[in-house]
Order: structure tokens, then C-alpha cells, then sequence
């Protein structure tokens, strides 16, 4: 296949694209407000939430299951968290002459994400933690998808990538009175679908992002934040001959959490695109709600 016959659908490969990181992350390629923070060693939380997303008549629901589990690495807390995501895309257009239809729904990539911090959080028991005042913290994480979600080679746009990512970060949060200011940093590194529509390959290039996030702590513990993040990179190819050029997007949203009780939290999430240089921007919207237990006494 020549990748000049597809051009008129290049528009559908960034949403399949888009669509297919939106699942395998399941809002976690979203911005993220909290990214490196301390909890208690041996705290578990499980959260259940669905988010909309929508680019033009394009729409992705997202319902996904996450369990998080705080551990001691080397005196400072860490984070294990296991995704599970559940997606239905649908949406009728044209580019062009052509039309474009998009219908799926199944299981998507689940993703594993392994957070640690490096410096100012130490592992610190359920009784030592309400002493605990934040001043600088340093973490890294990496995560991975794996590509187990529902993929049909003959649709161009699926809920399943049939690939995986890699995604390596470094960040910093510094409080200042109830105010955390963070400041993070990653790449998604792309294996090739080789099931491109038949037999094809379609590859990426990395995508490289920044976030910044202004958090504001209330005294019962609520929280609301003002985020960004910008992205760069990814150029597109099929059997190696590039379809697009690099993204660029900037993408700006809020966060607000709100403290239920001891065990029990719910988020409300939104972001929109305000820049994007491929005309692969999209809204989204998202509600979630936390259950925590544990923690060494």
C-alpha cells in the first residue's frame, strides 16, 4: 500500500491515534495533577470513573477500573497502579469526498504504571503520616500498555491500538503554604501495529510532553487545580513513508477532588485543546470516585 491513496483520511489516523492513547491510558495521557505525592506505605486505593472526549462528530467514552497500591522503595513511597479501561467510539463525517465512519466498543489496553519518588516523601507508616509537612518532592515513573484491548485490522479506528507504549517521566512538586506547583516531563515511546488496515505497518515517532499543574488545598482537604500541557512529536508513517509531520498541541484543564468522607472521594476533570498544529484537538470531561483502605499502622 502507498500511503498517498490514504492522505484523504489523515484526519481518521490522528483520531484513531488519539483515540487509541485516550483508551490505552484510560485519561491518564490526560493531565495528571498529583503525579508525585506521598501517601502511607500499604495504602490501597481503588477508583471507578468514565470520561467523555469528543472531536468533531467524533466521541470516545471512556469507563475504566484503577487499583493503586503505596509500597516502601529504598525509604521513600512508591506507587503501582494497574488500569483497566472499557471504551465505546462512535462518529459519522467526511474528509473530502470520502466518509468516515467510526463504531467500536470492548475492552481496551489495559496499562501498568510504577511511580517512585526520589527525594522529599519519605515511606512513612499510617501513624507517622499526619506529622508530615511537604516541602520539595522529586519522583520518576514509567508506565506500559499492554496491547490486550478489542482491534480489528479491517477499521481504521478501534478501541485497541494493537501495540504497545512506553511511557518514561521525571517530576517535581514544591509546596508553598496550601499551594503545590508541579512540573513534569515525559515521552511516549510507540512498538508498530502491524495490522495497520490489512497488512500494513503504521509506526510513531515519540511523543515528548511538559505539564504544569497550580494545586490549591482547602482546609477539609479538597483540592482544585489549574493544569497544562504541551506535546510535541509523533510524525506518522505506513510502511515506513511518512503521513504527517510532528504534533504540536497545547491543552489546558482543571481538577477538582472532593473529600466524601475518610475512605471516599470524588474528581471531576476537564480539559480542552487551545492550540494543535494537525487539527487533532478534542474536549473532554470526566467524573471518578476513589475508595481507600490500608496502610501500615
Amino acid at each position: 500500500m502507498r500511503a498517498s491513496p490514504y492522505r484523504p483520511f489523515l484526519k481518521g489516523v490522528f483520531l484513531f491515534l488519539l483515540f487509541g492513547i485516550f483508551s490505552q491510558q484510560s485519561i491518564a495521557q490526560e493531565i495528571e495533577a498529583r503525579a508525585y505525592s506521598n501517601a502511607p506505605i500499604g495504602m490501597n486505593f481503588i477508583t471507578g470513573g468514565i470520561a467523555q472526549a469528543k472531536s468533531g462528530s467524533y466521541k470516545l467514552t471512556t469507563e475504566a477500573v484503577s487499583l493503586t497500591h503505596v509500597f516502601d522503595v529504598f525509604g521513600q513511597s512508591g506507587r503501582l497502579t494497574l488500569v483497566l479501561p472499557y471504551a465505546e467510539i462512535s462518529g459519522t463525517g467526511r474528509t473530502g469526498a470520502q466518509g468516515l465512519n467510526a463504531s467500536a466498543e470492548g475492552l481496551s489496553d489495559p496499562l501498568i504504571k510504577a511511580s517512585v519518588n526520589l527525594y522529599g516523601a519519605p515511606a512513612l507508616s499510617l501513624s507517622e503520616f499526619p506529622s508530615y509537612q511537604q516541602d520539595l518532592i522529586i519522583g520518576a515513573s514509567l508506565a506500559a500498555s499492554i496491547p490486550w484491548g478489542e482491534y480489528n485490522s479491517s477499521q481504521m479506528i478501534n478501541v485497541g491500538a494493537n501495540r504497545s507504549l512506553i511511557q518514561p517521566g521525571i517530576g517535581l512538586s514544591q509546596a508553598i503554604g496550601p499551594w503545590r506547583l508541579e512540573l513534569a516531563g515525559m515521552a511516549t515511546i510507540y512498538t508498530s501495529n502491524n495490522s495497520f488496515m490489512g497488512n500494513n505497518t503504521l509506526s510513531q515517532n515519540p511523543v515528548y510532553s511538559t505539564e504544569a499543574h497550580g494545586i490549591y488545598y482547602f482546609p477539609n482537604t479538597a483540592w482544585i487545580s489549574a493544569d497544562a500541557t504541551y506535546f510535541t512529536g509523533g510524525q506518522i508513517y505506513i510502511n515506513g513513508m511518512p503521513l504527517s509531520g510532528s504534533q504540536e498541541n497545547w491543552r489546558f484543564g482543571s481538577t477538582f477532588s472532593y473529600p466524601i468522607n475518610k475512605q471516599n472521594s470524588i474528581r471531576l476533570s476537564g480539559s480542552t485543546g487551545v492550540y494543535s498544529r494537525t487539527n487533532n484537538s478534542y474536549d473532554m470531561l470526566g467524573i471518578s470516585w476513589q475508595f481507600r483502605w490500608g496502610g501500615n499502622p
